[in-house]
């Protein structure tokens, strides 16, 4: 699973750049670049996103049908037959662009965890695969919501958690939004090697 990940205040300007690049920024986008958030990401954050129309906020999270809580993860090898994800992913592929991403490992005894966060050696951005869609708030107000595809760790993710995000080359972001042969691939494809820095006894 991943809980959280980072747009770190160093990358921030490449990431703005790629996410321009990937689509046309409308003037409402640009109008929010300067409180987009930096730092670490929660559920129900405004992030960025590039989607098949171009770039665009959207929250983390898809509202839960019976409850408050949002799902902010889906699995690769089963997200198509989910109702919930299916259309989104056959339809409305997404590219989250990020530093990286975090995992916690509990400590010998279980009383601690350790905060690791994860990236691709010798690479200032990660992208993950995702997926989004439109949702209706309770004040009858459409937003655009997006989850991120999860699969099995490899071996370097394997020390700390058994699942890891389905992570996209930077040439691989056109592909994942409009190739479909292409997104097969990527769903049962093993991640790239990632780095683990340890950011001890944080909590969760």
């Amino acid at each position: 699973m991943c809980g959280r990940y980072l747009i770190d205040e160093e990358v921030y300007a490449d990431m703005w750049t790629i996410v321009s690049e990937a689509g046309a920024v409308t003037s409402a986008l640009r109008s929010q670049q300067d409180s987009l958030i930096k730092g670490e990401v929660f559920p129900t954050n405004i992030a960025p996103v590039i989607t098949f129309g171009g770039t665009k906020t959207a929250k983390w999270g898809f509202p839960q049908s019976k409850s408050a809580g949002v799902i902010i993860n889906a699995r690769a090898e089963t997200a198509m037959q989910k109702r919930i994800f299916s259309k989104s992913l056959l339809e409305s592929r997404c590219v989250i662009p990020s530093s990286g991403f975090y995992e916690w490992s509990r400590t010998i005894g279980g009383k601690e965890k350790n905060k690791f966060l994860l990236r691709q050696p010798g690479e200032r951005l990660l992208f993950m695969a995702g997926i989004i869609g439109t949702f209706r708030d309770i004040n009858n107000v459409d937003y655009s919501a997006f989850v991120i595809l999860t699969t099995n760790a490899n071996e370097s993710v394997l020390p700390i958690h058994d699942r890891m995000p389905v992570i996209l080359a930077h040439d691989e972001r056109n592909n994942w939004i409009k190739d479909e042969t292409f997104v097969e691939h990527a769903l049962n494809r093993p991640g790239p090697e990632l780095m683990l820095i340890n950011q001890s006894k944080a909590k969760a």
